[in-house]
């Protein structure tokens, strides 16, 4: 019995080496099948959030407002009723992977607002895949910092 369980050890061993080794890591789309989500990073600290009777006031050098068009992509944290805080990006440094940034991509004439799920570096310069939360593929091609136009940094519905 103590041979069989260590047979089947050594196996399962052995078939976890070979997965670990046939995975194709210059492919980004193999870093990303996990259902977990890189959270964006946190820009608006506590003593930003300014709380009265009759309002709240959070202090973001530089905000903006968006809303979003109902594509589904970022379901469940953007569709048609969100209002987003948006702000721009001073230099590639402040995209961040798990950070929801609005770009212009190659691929179409409208703006996307995508989750940042990898950063890197080629002959080229800076630049990022990016993915809809609710999508199974990344976005076509790598997206370049000179088209990131501003970063989410609050949702309201």
């Amino acid at each position: 019995m103590k041979k069989i369980i260590i047979l089947q050890a050594i196996i399962l061993i052995l078939l976890a080496a070979n997965l670990a080794y046939s995975v194709d890591f210059s492919n980004p789309s193999n870093f990303f099948n996990s259902s977990e989500v890189i959270s964006p990073k946190d820009r608006i600290q506590e003593n930003q959030i300014h709380i009265y009777q009759d309002k709240i006031v959070i202090d973001i050098e530089g905000a903006t407002y968006a809303r979003y068009a109902d594509t589904g992509s970022m379901d469940p944290i953007l569709d048609s009723e969100a209002t987003g805080i948006e702000i721009v990006p001073i230099s590639e440094k402040d995209i961040q992977i798990g950070d929801i940034i609005t770009y212009q991509p190659t691929w179409t004439n409208n703006l996307v607002v995508h989750r940042v799920i990898q950063i890197g570096y080629d002959k080229e310069g800076w630049f990022a895949y990016t993915k809809g939360d609710n999508s199974s593929v990344i976005d076509p091609g790598k997206m370049r910092y000179g088209q990131v136009e501003y970063i989410l940094v609050g949702v309201f519905y």
